[in-house]
C-alpha cells in the first residue's frame, strides 16, 4: 500500500530557532520530519525574512518576533509553534488572515512556575534575600526579626487559572490561607476563598502574587494606587507578564517601606540576548528577588513544551487538525482511511461551501464527510472524498480560483490497495 502526500515529509522544512529543546526535534523526527534546522539564537525581522524563503513549519520562543512584514514575506509558511506560554511576539491576527495557525503550550509549564513562586513566598517570609546578600558580604546575621513561618498566612492569588490554582493549592498544604480574585467566575479549590474585589483582596493578603495574561485591563494594574491598598508589610510577587506592575512605583513603595518585599521574574523591558545588560530600577534592594524569566525554565517544563507544542505541529501538518491553536478555528480530525484529503482556508464569506462541493461533484467524486469552522472572519473547510483521486493539479487549481480563497492544500491520497 502506498500513501502518496502533498509534499513528502523529508521535503517538508522545519526551522527550530532560540534552543528549543530536543524532545521537539526527536518527535519531529519519530514522525517521519527528517528536514529540520535548529540555531540557539532569535533572528531580527531581516535574518527572519532571509531564513523562512522555504521553511514550511516554524519553531520559537518569546524572543523571535512575527511581524506582519516577516509572515507576509513567509510564502510557504504552514504553521508556527510558539514554545512557550505566550504568543504576543506573534502578529495572531495577519497570521490568520494568511492562514497560518500558531500553536503554543498553555499548561506545560504550571508546574514549575508554581514552585518557584511558592519558594519565593517562603524566602521574602523568612527575610532570605537580605540574609544572602548579608552573608556574602560577611555580615552574620542571625537575628529572629522579620523571619516568619508562612503557616497562617493570608495568600492573595489574582488570576485563578491553571497557575494560580496550583498554587492555590501547593500554598494550602503547607499551611497557608488562600484568598483569590479573578474576572471570570471560578470554582474555588480546597479551602480557597474568593474575593469579592481586587481591592478587598490587596487590602486583606500578606502576600500577592500576579497570574494573569497580558492584555490592554492587566496593563500597569498594579500602580501606586494599589501598591497603597496593600497590607503594610506585605510582600508583592509577579511572575506573569512584565507590564503589569508599574517598576516606579514598587520602588517608591520599598523604599517607603509599605511593601516589605518583592520578587519579579518578568520585567517591562528584558534584555533580547545574554550579551544585552539588564537594568531595572529594583536593583539594589536587599527584599528584593530578581530572577531573568525563568519561571518556566526547567528541564522538565522544557521537555513537555518541546513535545506539546510538536506533536500539535505534526498534527495539523499530517491531517489538518487546528486542535490548540490560538487564532484559529479549532478542528479536530482523525485521520481517515481510504479517502483523499483536501483542505480549504478562506474569507468567512457565504457561498463557498457550494463551490467547494460544485469542485468535486462535477468530477462525479463522492465526498465521505466535510468539517467546516467559520468566526466571521476565516473559514476553514477539510473535505475527505472516497477512495484513491487523481489528483494532478486540477482540483487543487480550482479550489485556490475560488473567490475569497485564502489558502487551499491537499493533505493526502488514498492508498493503493
Amino acid at each position: 500500500m502506498v500513501e502518496r502526500l502533498s509534499l513528502p515529509k523529508s521535503k517538508i522544512n522545519v526551522l527550530l530557532l532560540e534552543n528549543i529543546h530536543k524532545s521537539a526535534i526527536d518527535l519531529l523526527k519519530r514522525n517521519g520530519y527528517t528536514s529540520i534546522r535548529t540555531m540557539n539564537e532569535a533572528l531580527d525581522a531581516e535574518e527572519l525574512k532571509k531564513a523562512l524563503k522555504d521553511v514550511h513549519i516554524l519553531g520559537i520562543r518569546s524572543r523571535t518576533k512575527l511581524s506582519k512584514d516577516v509572515l507576509a514575506s513567509a510564502e510557504k509558511l504552514l504553521t508556527v509553534g510558539a514554545f512557550c506560554i505566550g504568543t504576543n511576539q506573534v502578529d495572531l491576527k495577519c497570521a490568520k488572515r494568511l492562514g497560518i495557525p500558531v500553536f503554543n503550550a498553555p499548561y506545560s509549564n504550571t508546574r514549575s512556575v508554581a514552585e518557584l513562586v511558592l519558594a519565593e513566598i517562603i524566602m521574602l517570609f523568612r527575610g532570605v534575600p537580605q540574609r544572602s546578600w548579608g552573608a556574602h558580604e560577611g555580615e552574620w546575621d542571625k537575628t529572629v526579626k522579620g523571619a516568619r513561618e508562612i503557616r497562617g498566612k493570608i495568600l492573595g492569588i489574582v488570576g485563578y487559572g491553571h497557575i494560580g490554582s496550583q498554587l492555590s493549592v501547593m500554598a494550602e498544604a503547607m499551611g497557608m490561607q488562600v484568598r483569590y480574585y479573578d474576572i471570570v467566575e471560578k470554582l474555588a479549590i480546597g479551602n480557597a476563598q474568593a474575593c469579592r474585589s481586587f481591592d478587598n483582596l490587596l487590602a486583606n493578603s500578606d502576600v500577592v502574587t500576579l497570574h494573569v495574561p497580558e492584555t490592554p485591563e492587566t496593563k500597569n494594574m498594579i500602580t501606586a494606587a494599589k501598591l497603597a491598598k496593600m497590607k503594610k508589610g506585605a510582600f508583592l510577587i509577579n511572575a506573569a507578564r512584565g507590564n503589569i506592575v508599574d517598576i516606579p512605583a514598587l520602588a517608591d513603595a520599598l523604599k517607603s517601606g509599605h511593601i516589605a518585599g518583592a520578587a519579579l521574574d518578568v520585567f517591562p523591558k528584558e534584555p533580547s540576548g545574554a550579551e544585552e545588560k539588564f537594568k531595572s530600577p529594583l536593583q539594589g534592594f536587599r527584599n528584593v528577588i530578581l530572577t531573568p524569566h525563568i519561571g518556566g525554565s526547567t528541564e522538565e517544563a522544557q521537555t513537555n513544551i518541546g513535545s506539546e507544542v510538536a506533536e500539535k505541529l505534526v498534527k495539523y501538518s499530517d491531517s489538518g487538525s487546528t486542535l490548540g491553536a490560538v487564532n484559529f478555528v479549532e478542528v479536530a480530525l482523525p485521520p481517515q482511511t481510504g479517502a483523499t484529503r483536501f483542505m480549504h482556508i478562506h474569507c468567512d464569506v457565504p457561498g463557498v461551501m457550494a463551490k467547494i462541493s460544485e469542485v468535486f461533484s462535477r468530477r462525479k467524486i463522492n465526498i465521505a464527510g466535510q468539517y467546516l469552522r467559520t468566526d466571521g472572519e476565516i473559514g476553514y473547510v477539510v473535505t475527505d472524498v472516497l477512495g484513491r483521486v487523481e489528483v494532478g493539479m486540477g482540483i487543487r487549481k480550482e479550489l485556490a480560483a475560488i473567490e475569497g480563497t485564502v489558502r487551499t492544500r491537499f493533505l493526502y491520497e488514498a492508498p493503493r490497495t
